[in-house]
């Protein structure tokens, strides 16, 4: 009787464990008929996105290499809205917030865009930022670093070495993100651990040894050739 207690306990210890680090994930449609909405609910529909909301969250903490929970952000809940608005998505108080509109107007394959989408804004839900230091491009380059190792790069993106600067943010940044994983494995997983509390561009230094501007231009003089 005393061993049946004990291991009764240690399920109920475990399964409180477990829901600690449960994430609850929330679907809500504000489109009504709009255009957008109904292509929404006809070509991608809200089981197929809470499915890509979980199996994004799984990617991305693999990418950061966070298997412990204690390494990761407190996220509780994510909630996606699906709504008649403008631009194309954001993500914020563990919201993200996609238009309909876009979804509407998309004239390839929209699942596959919708889930890259997914893909980048919901690493914001998951990213240390330096508690508000990481530059803004740094932000972004990192959520399309994940779709692009995720395959939802669109085909529109710029090629390697292409842009102005490391930090001009989605796109460029990502590409750029890549080469430095490339030369450490595991680099952008580093660096965000090492953004949890603050920012400093020496974390490249402390990295790969040499500034994020001398990566920069070794990184244009590999695809300029």
């Amino acid at each position: 009787m005393a061993n049946h207690m004990i291991l009764l306990s240690s399920l109920v210890i475990l399964a409180a464990m477990n829901g600690t680090h449960a994430v609850e994930y929330v679907v809500t449609d504000n489109t009504e008929n709009s255009t957008g909405g109904v292509r929404f609910k006809n070509d991608i529909g809200a089981e197929y996105s809470k499915q890509t909301l979980v199996s994004a969250t799984e990617f991305i903490l693999g990418i950061f290499q966070q298997n412990n929970p204690v390494d990761r952000k407190e996220v509780q809940k994510v909630t996606l809205v699906i709504e008649n608005t403008d631009g194309v998505a954001y993500a914020e108080n563990g919201e993200i917030h996609v238009n309909a509109n876009y979804i509407g107007n998309y004239s390839g394959d929209v699942k596959r865009e919708f889930t890259g989408v997914l893909y980048h804004e919901m690493t914001h839900i998951w990213q240390w930022n330096g508690k508000g230091q990481t530059p803004g491009g740094l932000i972004e380059g990192i959520a399309d670093f994940v779709r692009l190792k995720a395959d939802y790069a669109p085909s529109h993106w710029v090629k390697p070495g292409q842009g102005d600067n490391w930090d001009q943010g989605y796109d460029v940044t990502a590409r750029f993100l890549d080469y430095c994983n490339c030369l450490r494995n595991g680099f952008v997983a580093e660096l965000n651990k090492k953004m949890r509390s603050e920012y400093s561009a020496d974390f490249f230094v402390e990295l790969l040894g040499k500034t994020v501007d001398q990566l920069w231009t070794e990184y244009k003089a590999k695809y300029r050739n």
